[in-house]
């Protein structure tokens, strides 16, 4: 097995994990679109449904076909990190790392997809009138991992420094 894959899986699997665990103690200890307050003016948590993508983008419920069309772009994203995977140099653990999050990331939503249709979301900060939309640990890993690949990728364009 190539040592990207030996790296990335790992990290996907673990955030799987704990994406997971994080939504269904939501789940068990919240009922559904409850908030708990625990920074007063800046962070709740929160249970509430998702059933579009980041940021609330396609969350309408007279629209069906989101969940085919969310569970299609995952597969192709799949697809696209293991090719990225098997094309990485062993040595750019940036890249690797950044992969990996996004791929548990893509994966621990799209169980929950595939469970209800919808995603559970909970983390929810907010500064006098701007309110963050609600999001979840695989959204932040998710995030995370996408910036890695902008520095892994910013920094295979930039040439080679003469010492």
């Amino acid at each position: 097995m190539r040592k990207s894959y030996r790296i990335a899986l790992p990290i996907a699997v673990l955030v799987v994990i704990l994406d997971q665990l994080t939504k269904l103690w939501i789940q068990d200890h919240m009922v559904l679109y409850t908030t708990r307050t625990v920074i007063p003016g800046f962070f709740n948590i929160v249970h509430v449904l998702n059933r579009g993508a980041a940021f609330g983008f396609l969350n309408r419920s007279d629209i069906q076909w989101q969940t085919y069309f969310f569970f299609a772009a995952t597969a192709l994203a799949v697809l696209i990190i293991f090719h990225l995977l098997r094309m990485a140099r062993d040595d750019d653990k940036l890249l690797i790392t950044g992969l990996g999050l996004i791929l548990g990331g893509a994966v621990g939503n799209l169980i929950d997809r595939i469970k209800t249709g919808e995603v559970v979301d909970f983390l929810d900060f907010y500064w006098k009138t701007f309110h963050w939309p609600a999001f979840n640990v695989a959204d932040i890993a998710i995030f995370l991992g996408s910036l890695g690949l902008v520095f892994a990728f910013y920094r295979l364009r930039r040439p080679p420094q003469d010492s």
